[in-house]
């Protein structure tokens, strides 16, 4: 096992038993096979009750664990004849944003998504995935180009929120973040959404406003990250693992109000398990409702797109003593 967290140990020390036992069989020439038998069964009988149970926190901890396959690895997984684009035409290219052209099952598409880095040097570079107003902005130019020829859009979301920096507020942060979601409600073409990690704050949504919209098993979806709800809400960052299961931000939670349209399995123990597996999940989801969208008109692709974000929600509103639901 690789990469193993924190409420993975009971499943890692059982495994170093099994091969503790497997290299004293060996080197004694001795039959510990039933022995052996017996600590696998258990093993795979725990792993089941570990990964069936989790809570908030530990899906949390998978998403993103530092091994997550992020939207590259997809990206060569699923599509084909990917060429990528850069920079947004007004300020430089956001290496926290990835996107170009590809073909999915032979469809020319446009492909758009959040990227961290692969180890530390690679994640400064791309700010830990969390995009400046130039990277949305890279992600819009790609999407407008699509819609102009036609093209379907795929976007992968995976960041802790957009960048919080002052030089992103200086050019104009919350602007980009708006600009992307009014322009993604009108393009005529279909948009699916998956959320493969992190899907946090404004930055999650300025690439999530899609026809479909999915979720892997273990990402998460919130309105801010678990730590800056904890500071607000408890004034204490410590208690984020309270603040994420009051904020119901796992993929059951997020289907159960309604925000998402369906989840993707993912392989036991989370994505880095098995990437290929997952890919192919992934891929097949996307070509059966993208064979249902482009059998809509623009129109229609649109008023769908409308119909999806506002059903999201209730609310509830007195009128002379009365009380209505809607």
């Amino acid at each position: 096992m690789a990469g193993e967290l924190p409420f993975e140990q009971p499943l890692l020390e059982l495994k170093a038993k099994i091969e503790e036992l497997r290299k004293f069989g060996s080197d004694k020439q001795m039959d510990f096979s039933d022995e052996i038998a017996r600590l696998e069964q258990r093993y795979e009988q725990l792993a089941a009750q570990l990964y069936s149970s989790m809570s908030t926190s530990e899906k949390m901890q998978l998403a993103r664990h530092p091994q997550r396959p992020t939207t590259l690895d997809y990206i060569q997984l699923i599509f084909t004849d990917f060429m990528e684009l850069h920079g947004d035409r007004l300020y430089g290219d956001d290496l926290a944003i990835v996107g170009g052209l590809a073909r999915l099952n032979g469809i020319p598409v446009t492909v758009v998504g959040h990227q961290k880095g692969k180890d530390t040097k690679d994640n400064i570079a791309r700010h830990f995935g969390m995009p400046h107003p130039d990277g949305l902005r890279k992600g819009l130019r790609l999407m407008k180009q699509a819609n102009k020829f036609k093209r379907p859009i795929i976007t992968f979301i995976d960041t802790p929120g957009a960048y919080p920096g002052s030089a992103a507020e200086e050019r104009g942060q919350s602007e980009a973040i708006a600009r992307n979601l009014m322009e993604m409600a009108s393009f005529g073409v279909p948009i699916i959404c998956v959320v493969i990690g992190e899907g946090g704050s404004g930055g999650a949504l300025a690439l999530g406003v899609g026809n479909r919209v999915f979720m892997l098993e273990n990402a998460i979806y919130s309105v801010s990250t678990p730590e800056a709800a904890s500071s607000i809400l408890y004034k204490d960052a410590s208690r984020s693992g309270e603040a994420a299961e009051a904020m119901k931000i796992t993929a059951d939670h997020i289907l159960n109000l309604g925000v998402i349209d369906g989840i993707i399995q993912e392989p036991r123990g989370g994505a880095h398990r098995d990437v290929q597996s997952l890919a192919l999940e992934i891929k097949q989801t996307l070509i059966k409702h993208l064979q249902e969208l482009t059998a809509l008109t623009e129109k229609e692709l649109i008023e769908d797109r409308y119909r999806k974000f506002r059903k999201i929600g209730r609310f509830t509103y007195i009128q002379e003593g009365n009380h209505n639901h809607a």
